[in-house]
């Protein structure tokens, strides 16, 4: 029996995410997809002892030798930025990424002063800059995937595009340029600040579907995000909860309409920034869906034991097994 295999990387407080769907097409006989990268920021692995690990190094000690797609669902350094080690040990055969691509090859690094600069700052500067060069360093034909799209990725999996919508897309466009033309610094800060209030609600929305197992990749959308989407469209047997599971990741109406049997969360074990909130935990729980986490965050009630990785294992008859892979 065939099988789609479906790991979220322990990289801490980030996302990153590797599916494997077999299709004799691409090499090894296996479709290779990498989705967000999580951080490249030494001090997120810095203690390993819940089992983060870098993509890129995980990548190679699972023996992953193509990647035949990559996404970055937005430009935040916790979800994009790891990827970019990864790309430069094997060049994805294509990149999906949310601005137009004549866009990308006008950018430029973009200076960070010292003054006025916060760790949330830098961190999105450092985003943006990595973003460029993850971009302009792939020969790789580059796409902006937008919401009514319905690819099929290989012989058995078809993804729906939900999100962003066109209006969405020209949106961040838009603001992405302001900032890059922006000369006076306080206006610049301002500009660099609201984009990047507003980035995760620009995500890639993906809705994978796997002989009738349907998987739905939000990035990092919070209930905010998902207006305008009809929820029929959103029903998934696996769902990886927005924004790490703050408290604003999902309402009860959404997950109501998408109904999962099971649920992950990519929180970090030190539940940074509010993440894994016990409201959402509840409101997930409450609605039938098994929890389970890309690290160790503290749940009541949950035993989550050090890993590398978390894995599904999706087979033709909707059975769903999971198992947290140990170091």
């Amino acid at each position: 029996m065939e099988e789609l295999k479906l790991t979220f990387v322990n990289v801490g407080y980030g996302e990153a995410a590797l599916l494997e769907c077999p299709d004799p097409a691409f090499p090894g006989g296996t479709f290779v997809m990498v989705i967000d990268g999580g951080s490249a920021e030494a001090e997120e692995y810095r203690d390993s002892a819940t089992g983060r690990i870098p993509l890129d190094q995980y990548l190679s000690l699972r023996g992953v030798d193509h990647i035949d797609l990559m996404a970055a669902t937005h430009v935040h350094e916790d979800h994009l930025c790891g990827l970019l080690p990864a790309a430069e040990k094997l060049p994805p055969a294509a990149l999906w990424q949310t601005l137009p691509p004549e866009f990308c090859r006008s950018m430029r690094t973009l200076d960070i002063p010292a003054e006025g600069l916060t760790p949330s700052r830098s961190k999105f500067l450092r985003a943006l800059n990595d973003y460029r060069r993850l971009c302009l360093g792939q020969s790789c034909p580059r796409h902006r995937p937008l919401a009514g799209m319905e690819l099929r990725l290989c012989r058995d999996l078809l993804v729906r595009v939900l999100g962003p919508s066109r209006a969405q897309a020209e949106k961040l466009a838009s603001s992405c340029r302001a900032l890059y033309e922006e000369a006076d610094p306080s206006a610049f800060w301002q500009r660099l600040d609201q984009l990047d209030a507003a980035m995760n609600n620009y995500s890639l929305i993906l809705l994978l579907e796997y002989w009738g197992t349907r998987i739905l990749l939000p990035g990092d959308t919070n209930y905010m995000g998902y207006g305008g989407l009809d929820p029929a469209s959103l029903r998934a047997d696996l769902f990886k909860v927005g924004h790490h599971g703050q408290r604003d990741g999902i309402s009860a109406e959404q997950i109501q309409a998408i109904a999962p049997r099971a649920v992950v969360c990519c929180a970090s074990s030190d539940r940074r920034y509010n993440s894994a909130h016990p409201d959402t935990m509840k409101l997930l729980a409450d609605h039938g869906a098994a929890l389970y986490f890309s690290d160790c965050p503290p749940v009541p009630g949950m035993q989550i034991p050090p890993h590398e990785a978390l894995r599904f294992t999706i087979g033709p008859n909707g059975a769903l097994d999971v198992r947290y892979l140990p170091a």
